[in-house]
């Protein structure tokens, strides 16, 4: 579903971001993505999802470049950035209506999927309201409810579980086991060791913009906890 093959992306003044990155992500996975902060995570996210070119490599999405295909990239896959920026003068349902018209959801199957989803999350009764009065948890649910209506075959999330609360990020699980059962995949970020650990079928730790773990996720902690694994393999918590 997701292929990056010796992803580099240096920034100007000579620093490497991402280091020679390669790692596959099947369809059905729940692929957690973890690192330091500054290890290169949110910079490989936005270099899948299209908002950062890159130096060298490849990266494809259900067989489709990134690069030579993008519209058709984006038609397949969704993104949540960790601080999601949404348009506050528009209403709630103007917004996911919005979104829904960009990916050419029909009206009827729109409204029946918008109501669904905002309901899991537990919106559907604010989306009169104008954006700009949502809380920062309610403008996450209503983030993961725009990239959930297109029912997309990647759903691409950088630490999706900040500002949820324990019955959202339930709901969150939920829907991202639901997602790959149905054929899709889920490639995140989080700092949450423990969520990651029990929600992933695949595990990646990026180190200075360099993969240093990945496997799957029994295979990397073995009989030790993901929170030990991490600890070791960046030196004991120090960050880049």
């Amino acid at each position: 579903m997701l292929k990056i093959q010796n992803l580099t992306k240096i920034y100007k003044g000579g620093k490497t971001a991402v280091d020679d990155l390669s790692l596959t992500v099947h369809p059905g996975d729940i692929y957690g993505f973890i690192g330091s902060n500054g290890a290169g995570k949110t910079t490989t996210i936005k270099a899948i999802v299209g908002i950062h070119d890159f130096d060298k490599g490849t990266i494809t999405v259900d067989g489709k470049n990134v690069r030579r295909d993008p519209v058709a990239c984006k038609q397949i896959m969704a993104y949540i950035p960790d601080n999601p920026d949404l348009y506050e003068y528009l209403t709630g349902i103007q917004y996911l209506n919005f979104l829904a018209d960009i990916y050419r959801i029909p009206a009827g199957e729109r409204q029946e999927r918008i109501r669904k989803e905002t309901e899991d999350f537990g919106i559907y009764d604010v989306l009169g309201d104008l954006v700009s009065t949502y809380s920062h948890g309610m403008r996450q649910k209503l983030a993961l409810t725009g990239a959930l209506i297109h029912e997309p075959k990647l759903l691409v999330l950088d630490e999706p579980f900040v500002g949820l609360d324990p019955e959202a990020s339930l709901t969150l699980k939920e829907k991202m086991r639901g997602l790959c059962d149905r054929g899709g995949a889920i490639f995140f970020s989080t700092h949450v060791l423990e969520v990651a650990e029990k929600l992933c079928t695949r595990i990646a730790v990026i180190s200075g913009g360099r993969l240093v773990v990945e496997g799957n996720t029994e295979e990397v902690t073995g009989d030790k906890s993901l929170e030990d694994v991490f600890m070791e393999v960046i030196g004991h918590g120090k960050t880049d």
